[in-house]
């Protein structure tokens, strides 16, 4: 008997597996082409039109009390059901894998499921996950979610989202790395690399799924499923990078955005799934509809009825569709009026069968989860998560924004007072999309604080708010978020308890901020503060003269001139995870300095929004030196960002010398250095991000007053100095001109580099 790979085994390689990540993926070879497409030659003759058709159908496992299972394997016997999502236990994967194996062909199914920021162990969502500014940070989540989620059986996850956001009020921003194209692309291509492997069929990898192809971050007021309206140009150079960064990393599958693009509907859209995905960057894995979305095109407005959304899904190239009947439905009919091609169907099989090749699942359908005496004995069995590495990288993913007066880190002396709806919270502190994760197994922060803290530290704990007392909010929360709890206390009850217990305290921690709910999919905000009542409690308790430290649980930038202003500390999190509550806790005790950079910027208002520091110059920049009336300036409000991308505090400071260059000009083809000394000039031990932004003053068109294009960690003892280099290439000078051509312009350029995107030190050089 042909015996699994155990979890242990796949353990004993993963340390070697996270210090190896490969800068590119292995390409096929001819040979195995070769046999995979002769394979799926011989196997498509074979195939029935509505066996072709049934490998377009990507469905959910029956829900509901009382499921139809057996008229859902009957589904799958005969042939019409090509992938399975929603199903993460092996025994349940079983039957459905059991009942393709009845079917006439024996085509197997692949198993797939929303596996964003870990399966058993949840990581920090992957906004944190940006804030780290570290790839082996990445590849580390991107590891361990593979071996994870294989053990459980699944083939493929929707993941990662490379969607770019530079509008906070956006629902979503909490699954993706913020607002900027270069560095998203870096994250994602990782995390592509650690999720598949050089051999996606071997045990402990899955494949992964680039999505939302196209724009998804860029819809209008950050309201999601809306619309884009954009210049090609704008595509190419700020939102298609990240993109095709994941499909050149060897994406598996790409997953199409709910949107419109200029007025066609990504799903129907022939150009953005055909001219640019296939043609120009040779994508050949499966496209997916995203849940629902090819009915979906009848509401766009492009389509008259289910027939003709699916003619326009299958002729634009939508392989797979997700969750309904419409393929099933449609499709044959329209081919036998004519209103199809059959090559579209037989192109749209072939990219499904190739992937399901590539997975090794026609030489074993039962890969990843072999017969019943492999199964884990406790499917959530603590011995199946991986809480070092979650840990580690939550203590990575953490932002210091204010700390006056050294009041981080905490003593381990004296009171405590934790307060706060998100202190003792452990559904909350996982974030959304959390896979199979489980809140019994999440650290709270005060069960963190508990554990971090010594035996000489009196903790007293109050919760002191809800999280909104927004009737509206309250509903929607409890609605769509089952684990959202809500106090049945009044407001003045808790707020006097907790005032209570902040005077008897010699600090006071408060953890305030989003549910996760809050931060989701179809959760777009138009007010990015504090909710109110929340914001009530914090000002009640500065009142109280202690020091308050603010530690934030949040998916998205938030406004915080108020809490940025009063706050003797304030240190964002995010969502950080099964361990995020020790990891929080090693960040306010010093065991851990914060070194996490903003990905995206914090505004300090709703009203700047969007707000990004790689804008375009204007004819009347404002300058605030010189803050003349007739500039791009909001005269009400201080202009510029609370805190700027790349920003963030240590326990430790940094000083960065001024920029030397290789060279004062660099020829076509060539390559130039720049370079800095960056010096720890405190007295402790830390990391920080140094950042290399570029810029063109003088181009054919306007160029962004600033472009990162490089970024080095370094970890640096006291009084330690460590030189960091950048190389300079045209690739990182090339741009899409107004004819959408991708070209390098001789000229000047302006090399920045700093520790965020606002304090730099400056050279320049002559591209020849």
């Amino acid at each position: 008997m042909n015996r699994l790979p155990t979890l242990g085994a796949l353990l004993l390689s993963l340390a070697g597996a996270l210090a190896a990540a490969p800068a590119v993926l292995a390409q096929p070879s001819p040979d195995f082409i070769a046999r995979r497409e002769a394979f799926i030659d011989r196997l498509m003759k074979r195939m029935t039109v509505q066996e072709k058709i049934g490998q377009l159908r990507l469905r959910s496992v029956e829900a509901g009390p009382h499921p139809d299972m057996a008229a859902f394997e009957k589904e799958i016997s005969d042939g019409r059901v090509g992938g399975i999502f929603n199903t993460v236990t092996r025994p349940g994967i079983r039957v459905l894998q059991d009942a393709a194996m009845r079917s006439r062909l024996k085509i197997p199914l692949f198993f797939s499921f929303d596996v964003i920021h870990g399966q058993r162990t949840i990581f920090p969502v992957d906004l944190a996950i940006a804030s780290s500014w570290d790839l082996d940070a990445v590849h580390t989540m991107g590891r361990i979610s593979a071996i994870e989620a294989s053990a459980d059986g699944l083939n493929l996850t929707y993941s990662p989202m490379v969607d770019i956001s530079r509008d906070p009020r956006w629902g979503r921003n909490s699954e993706g790395f913020g607002e900027d194209g270069y560095l998203t692309s870096k994250m994602g291509a990782a995390l592509v690399r650690a999720y598949q492997g050089d051999d996606p069929s071997q045990p402990g990898h899955i494949m992964a799924t680039v999505k939302h192809f196209a724009l998804y971050g860029a819809v209008e007021g950050g309201r999601d499923y809306n619309t884009v309206d954009m210049s090609k140009r704008r595509m190419y150079q700020d939102y298609f990078p990240p993109y095709k960064a994941a499909v050149d990393a060897g994406a598996a599958a790409v997953m199409i955005a709910l949107n419109s693009v200029n007025g066609e509907p990504a799903t129907s859209d022939k150009w953005l799934l055909q001219d640019v995905l296939r043609k120009q960057w040779g994508f050949k894995g499966i496209t997916i509809s995203d849940h629902g979305a090819i009915l979906e095109l009848i509401k766009h407005g492009v389509a008259a009825d289910g027939q003709d959304a699916a003619r326009k899904a299958i002729a634009a190239g939508t392989d797979m569709s997700m969750s309904d009947t419409i393929y099933d439905t449609n499709l044959a009919p329209l081919l036998k009026r004519g209103k199809i091609r059959m090559a579209d169907i037989d192109r749209a099989c072939r990219d499904v069968l190739r992937v399901k090749y590539d997975l090794g699942l026609f030489k074993n359908p039962y890969r990843d989860i072999g017969v019943a005496a492999d199964d884990p004995p406790d499917t959530f069995a603590e011995s199946r998560l991986h809480r070092p590495e979650a840990r580690k990288v939550a203590d990575e993913s953490q932002v210091l924004l204010v700390n006056r007066d050294r009041t981080l880190p905490l003593k381990r002396s004296g009171t405590i007072a934790l307060v706060g709806p998100l202190a003792d919270d452990q559904a909350a502190v996982m974030g959304n999309w959390a896979g199979a994760g489980r809140a019994s197994q999440t650290v709270s922060l005060l069960q963190g604080i508990k554990n971090v803290a010594s035996d000489k530290v009196r903790v007293l704990y109050a919760r002191g708010a809800n999280i909104s007392d927004d009737p509206g909010i309250v509903q929607y929360l409890t609605q769509y978020s089952p684990d959202v709890r809500f106090d049945p206390r009044s407001e003045a009850d808790m707020l006097a308890q907790a005032v209570d217990t902040a005077r008897q305290a010699d600090v006071i921690v408060a953890a305030v901020g989003e549910a996760p709910g809050m931060a989701h999919e179809a959760s777009s905000r138009s007010d990015i503060t504090i909710p109110p009542v929340q914001e009530r409690l914090l000002k009640a308790l500065k009142a109280t003269g202690k020091p308050l430290v603010i530690v934030l649980m949040n998916g998205r930038p938030l406004a915080l001139p108020w809490e940025a202003e009063h706050a003797d500390a304030m240190l964002e999190t995010w969502f950080s995870g099964t361990e995020g509550g020790n990891a929080i806790a090693d960040v306010l005790f010093g065991d851990v300095n914060p070194s996490g950079k903003l990905p995206m910027t914090f505004p300090r208002a709703v009203g700047q929004i969007p707000l990004y520091y790689d804008h375009l110059p204007t004819g009347r920049p404002f300058d605030p030196a010189h803050p003349d009336k007739y500039t791009s300036r909001y005269f009400d409000i201080t202009n510029g960002p609370l805190f700027p991308f790349g920003y963030s505090l240590s326990y430790a400071t940094f000083a960065v010398s001024g920029v030397t260059l290789s060279a004062p000009d660099m020829r076509a083809g060539g390559t130039l250095r720049a370079s800095v000394t960056v010096t720890n000039t405190g007295d402790r031990a830390g990391a920080t991000v140094v950042q290399l932004y570029l810029n063109q003053p003088v181009a054919s068109v306007s160029r962004p007053v600033k472009m990162l294009r490089g970024f080095r960690r370094v970890d640096l003892k006291p009084g330690e100095s460590r030189v960091v280099s950048f190389p300079i290439t045209d690739d990182d000078l090339a741009f899409y001109n107004q004819q959408v051509q991708r070209v390098v312009e001789p000229g000047k350029f302006n090399v920045y580099i700093g520790l965020d995107s606002r304090s730099v030190q400056a050279a320049s050089f002559n591209r020849l």
